[in-house]
């Protein structure tokens, strides 16, 4: 679920994103609720058990907790929800209260996603982050204190200038806050981004970039936590169940502007503008702008992308299949990342090395 809404937007964010405003918030959760009613309309809708929600954004923790109970009563009343379901708010640290979190929770919701970024009071303002590194502490201990135990934390590394000290200074103490996950991104300029169009300067050379990786890998092995996919971390027992559905080629439903969803052979995205998703949703038809049907070569190539993305991989029989497509080039190519050690195979199944996440666009490029 996409709640686009933001107080201001952030330089690095190329999401679907629109200025909030109360009036408007008020207006798209209606429309929401109503786009969960011509999903749930669908023949196949019966048949269907939620088992995980991302709200998602945009800013999600713009809501009070009536506005999130709202969202997730008619969402439960119209899409059966497991129960025990995984349902996931991100939140940003200058918008939460104990007392605003504990009524997402008894909302309904279950895990916080917490973007925190930097823990730098010098960079985060450069990042047009409303929060402090202060703010951060008193939300994760608020997200504590309102009785969840399942809390997530997001950082960004190779920030404009971000020194490797400082970074490892970041994770440390993230870490000492005992969180039960971590995500941690490597920046990029995408498309869509504020700093793609305008450029930033003082960004950290490839060789600082590098080391804040395996300074955070290095940190979170050590913390106990299980470098899982490529930019995430989590405690034995805590990882991301939705994310894991992107990265097992699972369905997924798509509610809210720009949201993109999953369907049999069909991936698909709803239309951006607030404004003409809540016009099309209010005069009762899906607000889709547009859709893929997967060839047989897309649907091997993303299920060899997303599985390799995780630590779990992917089956050896299904990496020769895309091989024999292409017996001379991929294969090679492949050869030579086993004999870096970037790629390895066991128990039937094939894996990229922590040094082969590092590097795994290059790898994806070769799978398209």
């Amino acid at each position: 679920m996409h709640l686009p809404f933001c107080v201001e937007r952030c330089g690095y964010c190329s999401f679907n994103t629109a200025p909030y405003t109360p009036g408007g918030l008020d207006r798209f959760l209606s429309a929401l609720i109503r786009e969960c009613d011509l999903a749930a309309a669908a023949p196949w809708a019966r048949a269907v058990t939620l088992d995980t929600v991302f709200l998602g954004g945009g800013t999600p923790s713009l809501l009070d907790a009536a506005q999130m109970t709202r969202v997730l009563a008619h969402l439960g009343a119209r899409l059966a929800l497991e129960p025990s379901a995984e349902v996931t708010a991100e939140c940003n640290p200058d918008d939460l209260t104990v007392e605003r979190l504990a009524g997402y929770r008894r909302a309904g919701v279950t895990r916080i996603s917490l973007g925190v970024q930097s823990l730098d009071d010098a960079v985060l303002p450069r990042l047009d982050r409303r929060h402090s590194a202060g703010q951060a502490r008193r939300a994760f201990a608020a997200a504590r204190e309102a009785g969840f135990g399942n809390v997530s934390v997001d950082l960004i590394y190779g920030l404009p200038g971000l020194d490797l000290a400082t970074w490892t200074a970041t994770v440390r103490e993230a870490l000492a806050w005992q969180p039960d996950h971590l995500s941690a991104y490597a920046l990029t300029l995408d498309e869509g981004s504020l700093w793609h169009a305008a450029g930033v300067g003082s960004l950290p050379g490839e060789e600082t970039v590098t080391a804040q990786y395996w300074a955070l890998a290095r940190l979170a092995a050590e913390a106990g936590f299980e470098h899982y996919e490529v930019s995430n971390y989590a405690r034995p027992g805590f990882r991301s169940r939705h994310n894991q559905r992107y990265w097992r080629w699972q369905e997924y439903l798509a509610l809210g502007p720009g949201a993109c969803g999953f369907l049999g052979r069909v991936r698909y995205g709803n239309v951006k503008p607030v404004e003409r998703y809540c016009s099309l949703v209010e005069a009762g038809r899906l607000p889709l702008q547009s859709h893929e049907v997967l060839t047989d070569r897309q649907a091997l190539a993303e299920r060899l992308i997303l599985g390799l993305r995780t630590s779990d991989g992917i089956p050896a029989e299904r990496l020769a299949e895309r091989c024999a497509l292409e017996r001379d080039r991929l294969p090679r190519a492949l050869d030579a990342w086993r004999e870096r050690g970037l790629l390895v195979e066991r128990d039937g199944r094939v894996r990229l090395t922590e040094a082969g996440f590092l590097l795994s666009d290059a790898l994806f490029t070769e799978l398209l």
